[in-house]
This record gives structure tokens, C-alpha cells and sequence, in this order.
């Protein structure tokens, strides 16, 4: 089934601080693709936070390129990675179904079709944006595994800490601790089913400690509640920055581990038996649970966007999740 031309409307960063939408025109559909109406997207905060004040470095152009961005992070960029929609012309198969595709924010699009993943009848649409997330988290619990039957820790409340959280003790019966220095993230953590504390009443000697809090006083608070051997998952992305890291003291007595965790690659304990697609399509089924609402703050009318998107990506805001809805 073949569309013919079609108008979307698309965000652009433009400059530092701002963003407008621009009309695009579609072509007809070619073979091969299939022609997406967004119904629902998400805000990723601290990514598009570092992208809207211009703070990608040069030497993370490349590989921080999102699969359908256009524009360049010198501006102006079209940029994001959390999309769902209704297809409404491509292969039959596809007609119809509600998909996840790793697309900017823009009311219609055309992507290949093996790019566009069907969402499962038991995740409701709106929560499927969490998909990109829950991806990168799913990614970081293979980058630790095994994972440790005793203490976990993840030291930063924001979305993909709370979905690391919230993977590890599905996986494993283990003492999941989220802590971070705002104290409604208590909710947070109790709607999840995990506990929770301020960095000055952490637990100590855990055996695996997450990091995802971008600040590096999170990154000192990882170091000092890590036990003897045990590892530091360092998920946090600076942009331009460098990061004090606490080296001295007893780390090095404690035999500690810091290890990066990125989802650009498959991590490797699962590279030769799963591929992008595969891992895409897992960390989507795993959203089914309904507690995972809790992420979701109240939806932004598309059309509102350049307005609104000072305050939620404000550092302060506190909002997890922003949901973007298309009407």
C-alpha cells in the first residue's frame, strides 16, 4: 500500500535555549517503508537538556546521532528517540498496529519498516515511550551481570535509575536501594516496590552500585557505599564536562571496580546471540507492568512544545518522564 504526499510538523532546536516546529513535506511512500501518525512521545531530559543548551561535544557528534535525526548539534537539529504510533500505509502485516520507533518528535513520519516494532496488546501506548529507557537499562543490568544476591544500590532517581531499579529486583531477591538527594523520589521508589534513601542515610557495603545521576557527588556517593570488590556501574553522560573522581581513601584497598555502561552497543555478555532489534523488542514487552506509570508525568500537547520545553528540561523541574501527546 503505497501514501501519497503528506504534511508533518517536526521539533527543531534552533539556537541555545530555543526550539520551534517547522512543517515538512513527506514524498510519496517508497517501497520498503512505512508511513507512522505519532500518537504518543517523551522527552528525554537529560539528553535533550545537554542538546537544547548546545553542549555535545564535537567528538560525540557521531556517535551521539540519533537513527533518524536530521540537522547537525551545531544547529539546527531535528532530535529524539521515543516515539509511538499508528501505521497507517506500508506492508499490510503492519497496517494498523501500534509501533515503537527510535524517531524525533514529529506528528507523521516515514521510517523502514524493520525500524518500526509492534507494541504488544498489554502495553498501553502511552507507556510505551519508556521503550529507549528501559532499553538502556536493560542494557546495564546484562553490562553487571551476574547480579549479586546481597545489596544493590542505584544513586539517581530520574527515569533510567528508577528502571534499573526496578530490573534488578526483578531479576535477582535482592535489597534494591534507590537514593537520590530529592525526597519525593520516595514515592517513586515505594510504587516500584524499592526502597529508598538520601545520600546521608545510604546503605553501605553493597555489591553493586548503579550510578545515573550525571552529578559527581552521586559518583562519590556510588564509590563510598560500594563493599569490598564490588563493581560501580557509571551510566551518567557529562556532555563537555570532567568529572572529579574520588580515587583516594580506601578505594583502592577495597579492590573497586568502575565500569562504563552505554547502550550503543549491545553489552557484551549478550552481543553474539542478540541484536539491537531483539533487545529493543524485549525491553518493550517489559513494560506491561503497570507500575511503571508512576515514570510518566501528565501529557504536553505537541503544539506546546518550544513553550514548555525550558521548564521540563529545567535541572530543577523534577519531572521524570514527560509525555508528549499528538493529536
Amino acid at each position: 500500500m503505497v501514501s501519497g504526499d503528506a504534511t508533518a510538523e517536526a521539533l527543531w532546536y534552533v539556537a541555545p535555549g530555543r526550539a520551534e516546529i517547522r512543517q515538512e513535506r513527506l514524498r510519496p511512500l517508497a517501497e520498503g517503508l512505512v508511513r507512522v501518525r505519532a500518537l504518543y512521545g517523551a522527552i528525554s531530559r537529560g539528553t535533550e537538556a545537554l542538546i537544547s543548551a548546545g553542549k555535545v561535544p564535537p567528538s560525540e557528534y557521531q556517535r551521539m546521532r540519533g537513527p533518524h535525526m536530521a540537522g547537525s548539534f551545531t544547529f539546527p537539529v531535528k532530535y529524539g528517540y521515543s516515539a509511538v504510533g499508528r501505521v497507517e500505509a506500508g506492508p499490510d502485516s503492519l497496517i494498523g498496529r501500534n509501533v515503537f520507533v527510535l524517531h524525533p518528535h514529529q506528528t507523521v513520519f516515514d521510517v523502514p519498516a524493520d525500524a518500526a516494532v509492534p507494541v504488544p496488546e498489554n502495553v498501553p501506548s502511552a507507556r510505551a515511550v519508556l521503550a529507549a529507557n528501559m532499553e538502556t537499562a536493560l542494557n546495564a543490568i546484562w553490562d553487571a551481570a551476574p547480579l549479586p544476591s546481597g545489596p544493590i544500590a542505584v544513586v539517581g532517581a530520574g527515569v533510567v535509575g528508577a528502571l534499573v531499579g526496578f530490573l534488578c529486583a526483578r531479576e535477582r531477591d535482592a535489597e534494591v536501594t534507590l537514593i537520590d538527594i530529592n525526597p519525593a523520589r520516595e514515592d517513586l521508589a515505594r510504587a516500584l516496590g524499592l526502597r529508598f534513601a538520601k545520600p546521608d542515610n545510604a546503605p553501605v557495603d553493597c555489591e553493586l552500585v548503579v550510578h545515573t545521576s550525571a552529578d559527581p557527588m552521586g559518583l562519590a556517593t556510588a564509590i563510598n557505599i560500594a563493599g569490598d570488590e564490588a563493581t560501580v556501574l557509571e551510566m551518567s553522560w557529562y556532555g563537555e564536562g570532567t568529572v572529579p573522581v574520588p580515587l583516594g581513601g580506601a578505594f583502592h584497598s577495597r579492590r573497586l571496580k568502575i565500569v562504563s555502561s552505554q547502550v550503543g552497543k549491545v553489552a557484551p555478555s549478550r552481543r553474539a546471540t542478540t541484536s539491537h532489534r531483539q533487545r529493543l523488542e524485549q525491553a518493550i514487552g517489559l513494560l506491561a507492568d503497570a507500575r511503571l506509570d508512576a515514570l510518566l508525568m501528565p501529557a504536553v500537547p505537541f503544539p506546546e512544545l518550544p513553550q514548555r520545553l525550558p521548564d521540563i528540561l529545567d535541572q530543577k523541574s523534577g519531572i521524570l518522564c514527560q509525555l508528549v501527546a499528538y493529536s
